[in-house]
Order: structure tokens, then C-alpha cells, then sequence
């Protein structure tokens, strides 16, 4: 018989705050994360402005040696995880560790560390590379730290699929806990990509905005004068468990995931497919899991990156899925104020879209000044609403044509 699968815990290192409760805070009052780029010389970029994590103290949650041995993508999901797990009140005892996993994804894994120790390669020699260096890059190691951690011992690995890869994390841990193959998960997703070289790897393909005077106002989506995405920095982790196992052990259930979709365009490396074909299946997969009718969604988290044909394919997906009810409900864009934290995107809007289930606030979509006529949607433009939302779905595409949407309701 398919469980049941309840959230019981969150954690948030974002753009716009620390934890779930500074964030929230934070989208809710329409702020943006952006600015100017503070951890680096971005002096000889064209673009020289993101979305950082800012004033984030990794000593918090681990001591300064084990810090200097993980990237920073590493640190975020270790701070989020530990969030995450204390809300579920399960630190230091899980109590089926070996029916317990970790998926958590990364869209690109150690990027500031793959850049330092090629410099170092490259100027001083192969003898003075890290021998950490393989294992602080690699995309799956934040999942296999946090295993580590809480002494984990079900399924665990990292999802790789772009800007899709922790929305993929958090539906595949859905299902094993669903079909009855774990009990528990830790799931989400990190990233830490603000550096020279990727930035300089998404101007060159004209992805980012360009706006260097006027950060907060770069990321806009479904504008009619967006000109690109503005990278953001982070980490989103969420406890996911069967009902029977939380009711169990008597957790406070914070809301249920009931669908999960997932498709490829098989289109185009960066494009996305006509009319969002792609993104139209995974929503409608998800809604079908779910056993939700269109018309019982309340809230869709856009993808909404801020790029012309983004946008546009996917306003075109949701009034393909949802008809005449896409009018009624609100499309919005957190990334109007977080920036794209790629890999992660997908957990922090997934939390998002949690905590829209749960609080009846919806948070605007910044930055709106001259709407596209192509994406006529109510995105809260400018404004957060206050509204009943029983289902919510989140939508995550990357690079590649991954799609993912997930679709949770607020516990009864």
C-alpha cells in the first residue's frame, strides 16, 4: 500500500536569509537579494553583481578545521540539514538509521574549489594541489557528509540535473518513501557557483543580467524589459517521512507532498521546448499523482527564471495544463528576489511553496514594471497576497530539458 509522505522539518541558507524564518520574513516583504559582488574581484566581468549568502558564519554548525575542508556548497547544505533536522526533532536519533537516506542535489558541486586548486595547478605545479580537492568538488559529497553526520544508512546519492537537480532530490526521496523503500529522508539541494569562471561562462552565453547599476532590480520575470537570470547562492533541505513513521514518534507535520512529475524536453541543450511541452507533462504527471484537478491549485512556484523564452514557455505550459483556472491562480517568482541558485532552486521553492500552504501568504513577484503581454498571469506583482491555498505546486526546468514539478498540501 503507497504511504503517505509528511514534511516534518526545514532548513534554509539563502540570498535573503539565514534559516526559514529570516528568508520567509524576507520574500514576504518583497526584498531583494542582490547585490554587488562582495567574495571576489569581479572587477574584469561584465556582469559583477549576484545574489550571495551574506553574513553566514559557517562555525554555527561545524568547527573552523572541518569548515577549511569543505567548499562552500558543502558548509550551506550542512547549516540547512542541521535546521532541517532539529525542526523534525531528530537530532542524534533517527530511529530507523538504516531505513533513513540523504539525496541531496547539485547542479554543480565545489565550483570555488575546482577554480582555486586549477589556478594552483596551473601557477605552482600538480604537487600543490589539495588532496581535498576531489572530495570537497564532487557534487555528491554534501549528501554523503550529511549521511555521515546523522548516521544515515538508506538510500543515498546526489541528483545532477541543472537548475532540476534538487527538485528531482526531493520527488525521488518522495517516491522511496511512498513505494515503501525508506521510512526517511534528508533531501534538498546545494549550491555555491558565484565565482569568476562560472559567472564568466554565463555572460558569454548572454544567460545573466546585465544590469550592474541597478542589482535589485535585475532579476525580473515576466517582465517585458527582463535581460537575463541573476545568479543566487544557497542551500534548501526538508525531512520527508512516511506518515506512520512521524505519527509514531509524534512529530509536528508541517504539510504533505501528494505528486510528483518529472519529463525531458528532449529539445535543446538551453532552450526550452515549444509552448513548454515539456514542462506541460511534468505538471500534469504531478497532478495526476497527486489526484489533484487543475482546478485545485491555488499556487504554482514558477520556475520564472527572468529570461525571455523561460517565461514565456512556461506561461504557456500552465494555461496549457490549467485552462481558464491558470487566471485564477497565482504564478509567481521568489527568483525575483533570491536570484537562480540553480541546483538548489528547487528545495527552496519547494519550501516555499510549503510554507504558502501553511501561512496563507503568498509572496510577490518583484521587480514588476512593464508587463509582457506573452506572460498575462497574476503573478503577485509587487505585492504579497493574502489567500487560502490548499495545493501548491513548485517547477523546476534545467539546462539539458530536465523538468520536475512537485506538488504538496497543507496538513490537515
Amino acid at each position: 500500500m503507497a504511504q503517505r509522505v509528511v514534511v516534518t522539518g526545514l532548513g534554509l541558507v539563502t540570498p535573503v536569509g539565514n534559516d526559514v524564518e529570516s528568508t520567509w520574513s524576507a520574500l514576504l516583504a518583497g526584498r531583494s537579494g542582490a547585490a554587488p559582488i562582495t567574495k571576489f574581484d569581479a572587477a574584469a566581468l561584465q556582469v559583477r553583481f549576484a545574489c550571495e549568502v551574506k553574513n553566514f558564519d559557517p562555525s554555527e554548525y561545524m568547527d573552523r578545521k572541518e569548515a577549511k575542508r569543505y567548499d562552500a556548497f558543502v558548509q550551506f547544505a550542512l547549516a540547512a540539514a542541521h535546521q532541517a533536522v532539529t525542526q523534525a526533532g531528530l537530532e542524534g536519533r533517527f530511529p530507523s538509521p538504516e531505513r533513513t537516506g540523504v539525496v541531496i542535489g547539485s547542479g554543480i558541486g565545489g565550483m570555488r574549489t575546482f577554480e582555486d586548486q586549477c589556478s594552483i595547478y596551473l601557477t605552482k605545479g600538480p604537487d600543490r594541489v589539495s588532496p581535498f580537492f576531489v572530495p570537497m568538488f564532487i557534487p555528491d559529497i554534501a549528501a554523503g557528509l550529511v549521511s555521515i553526520r546523522y548516521g544515515t544508512k538508506g538510500p543515498n546519492f546526489a541528483t545532477v540535473s541543472a537548475c532540476a537537480s534538487s527538485a528531482h532530490a526531493i520527488g525521488e526521496s518522495y517516491t522511496m518513501i511512498r513505494d515503501g523503500k525508506a521510512d526517511a529522508m534528508i533531501t534538498g539541494g546545494a549550491e555555491a557557483a558565484i565565482t569568476g569562471l562560472a559567472i564568466a561562462g554565463f555572460q558569454n552565453m548572454r544567460a545573466l543580467s546585465t544590469r550592474n547599476d541597478e542589482p535589485e532590480t535585475a532579476s525580473r520575470p515576466f517582465d517585458r524589459d527582463r535581460d537575463g537570470f541573476v545568479l543566487g547562492d544557497g542551500a534548501g533541505v526538508v525531512i520527508l517521512e512516511s506518515l506512520e513513521h512521524a505519527e509514531r514518534r509524534g512529530a509536528t507535520i508541517l504539510g504533505e507532498v501528494i505528486g510528483y512529475g518529472a519529463s525531458g524536453d528532449a529539445f535543446h541543450m538551453t532552450s526550452p521546448a515549444p509552448e513548454g511541452e515539456g514542462a506541460q507533462r511534468a505538471m500534469r504527471a504531478a497532478l495526476a499523482d497527486a489526484g489533484v484537478d487543475p482546478a485545485g491549485v491555488g499556487y504554482i512556484n514558477a520556475h520564472g527564471t527572468s529570461t525571455e523564452q523561460g517565461d514565456i514557455a512556461e506561461t504557456e505550459a500552465v494555461k496549457a495544463v490549467f485552462g481558464e483556472h491558470a487566471r485564477r491562480l497565482v504564478f509567481g517568482s521568489t527568483k525575483s528576489m533570491t536570484g537562480h541558485l540553480l541546483g538548489a532552486a528547487g528545495a527552496l521553492e519547494f519550501a516555499v511553496s510549503l510554507m504558502v500552504t501553511r501561512t496563507g501568504k503568498i509572496p510577490p513577484t518583484i521587480n514588476q514594471f512593464n508587463a509582457d503581454p506573452a506572460c498575462d498571469l497574476d503573478s503577485a506583482p509587487n505585492r504579497m497576497v493574502e489567500r487560502g491555498v490548499d495545493v501548491a505546486i513548485s517547477n523546476s526546468f534545467g539546462f539539458g530539458g530536465h523538468n520536475a514539478t512537485i506538488a504538496v498540501r497543507g496538513w490537515r
